[in-house]
């Protein structure tokens, strides 16, 4: 019997697992991370550079395509316990595929809306996806581990991307940025061409005889509370996209650049940092986890609110500082409450439970930029006290899941809890 190959010893030492059969998929992920890397940091610059609307219109735009595609997210989930995870993700890369490219001719309101629907439907299917694979093909008590080994590959590949797109809001014309969107929407082209050979973990029809439906989903209220806890992670996540640029660009009139070195950071520090900071977490319990994680949003809250009343240098350099201490809650809140969302779900209803997590990003994608544009309309300080009062209620909603759920109280081990037998 043989625990693990030399590769995975080493990527064990690194803070992460033993890659294995599953290479076509890992890169697949690194690809698709690159083009969405070049996007991410000027979604919203992008739709004001190359358009008339106004900054209200395109935060409106983004949040009624999110509105428009949340039923599909329970939906979708239900299709990939009956049908496999692999299907639905390549069905996601190719609509978003589709959206990008159509972004290049877009310049009505219409239009943005349109095609942001469709690429909201793609990115939809493929987080409802993802999250089964990686479970598929994970061990228990190694799960923080995969899931913050393809976060840490999603955020080297958004670094490398970060850094064109920082080159394209300082060039500033419509060409560079149009460029930004042609190469997000070839990584989706690429992706879906490696993910075509990628085995389904869970061949269609798996557990299509097994008992339970919706209403075991909907009934189960540890895991409903969960989904409350997700929202509180996955609405600061929408401020590197979407408030943060703004804020810097328009707001605080600072220079394009920032923006380019504040998600860059964000995204090396996550690349080379996942992983030691998930072997840091051994032994700790989760739901304490995600405490540290509230507090240190609301940290990097306060220093981007205290960046608004310093000069054009000192400035940066505290948005600069508030971006890693932001960070610092990504990296820890991550891969605990996948892992978590993932091993409180039944294997055979798991499609159905995680996309009630994917609900709770969608709600956050529908939500924030229509609202982060309205407060950043009135001045610094309406948006970072906002969050802070969020992050005091969610932090309760923590304590409560903590008691509530078995899967949050554990600790984790990060020890996969049976070895894999020799051919």
């Amino acid at each position: 019997m043989q625990v693990r190959s030399d590769d995975g010893w080493v990527l064990q030492r690194l803070g992460f697992p033993s890659i294995g059969p599953h290479r076509r998929f890992v890169t697949a992920i690194a690809v698709d991370a690159l083009g969405s890397g070049v996007f991410m940091p000027l979604s919203m610059l992008y739709f004001l550079a190359v358009t008339p609307l106004s900054l209200l219109q395109v935060g409106l735009a983004i949040s009624i395509a999110s509105a428009v595609s949340l039923p599909a997210g329970p939906a979708l989930g239900a299709l990939v316990d009956r049908l496999g995870a692999k299907r639905l993700l390549l069905v996601g890369n190719a609509l978003q595929a589709i959206g990008f490219f159509a972004y290049l001719v877009t310049e009505s309101f219409a239009a943005v809306l349109l095609w942001t629907v469709v690429v909201t439907l793609g990115r939809t299917a493929f987080w409802g996806s993802y999250g089964n694979i990686v479970t598929a093909i994970s061990l228990p008590g190694e799960r923080e581990r995969w899931f913050g080994f393809l976060g840490a590959l999603r955020n080297v590949g958004f670094a490398a991307g970060g850094l064109a797109s920082g080159v394209a809001i300082s060039i500033g014309t419509d060409l560079a940025f149009q460029a930004v969107v042609a190469v997000n929407a070839a990584s989706y082209v690429f992706a879906f061409w490696l993910l075509l050979a990628v085995p389904d973990p869970r061949p269609a029809g798996t557990h299509t005889s097994l008992p339970g439906s919706w209403a075991t989903v909907i009934k189960d209220r540890p895991y409903r509370l969960l989904v409350v806890a997700q929202m509180g992670y996955s609405m600061p996540m929408m401020i590197l996209n979407f408030a943060l640029p703004v804020y810097i660009v328009t707001v605080l009139g600072l220079s394009g650049w920032l923006t380019g070195v504040v998600f860059t950071i964000n995204c090396l520090m996550i690349g080379f940092g996942q992983g030691l900071v998930v072997n840091q977490l051994t032994g700790r319990v989760r739901y304490r986890i995600l405490l540290l994680t509230q507090a240190a949003f609301a940290a990097s809250y306060v220093v981007f609110l205290g960046a608004s009343v310093l000069g054009v240098w000192l400035a940066s350099a505290v948005l600069v500082i508030g971006g890693i201490v932001y960070t610092l809650a990504e990296l820890t809140g991550g891969p605990v409450l996948a892992a978590t969302a993932a091993e409180a779900a039944p294997d055979h209803l798991r499609g159905r439970y995680l996309s009630m997590i994917q609900l709770a990003w969608n709600l956050s994608g529908t939500v924030t930029p229509v609202l982060f544009a309205w407060l950043l309309e009135r001045g610094p300080e309406p948006i970072w006290l906002m969050m802070l009062v969020l992050a005091g209620l969610f932090s309760l909603v923590t304590l409560r899941l903590g008691k509530v759920m078995p899967e949050a109280a554990a600790r984790v081990t990060n020890r996969a809890e049976q070895v894999l037998p020799t051919g």
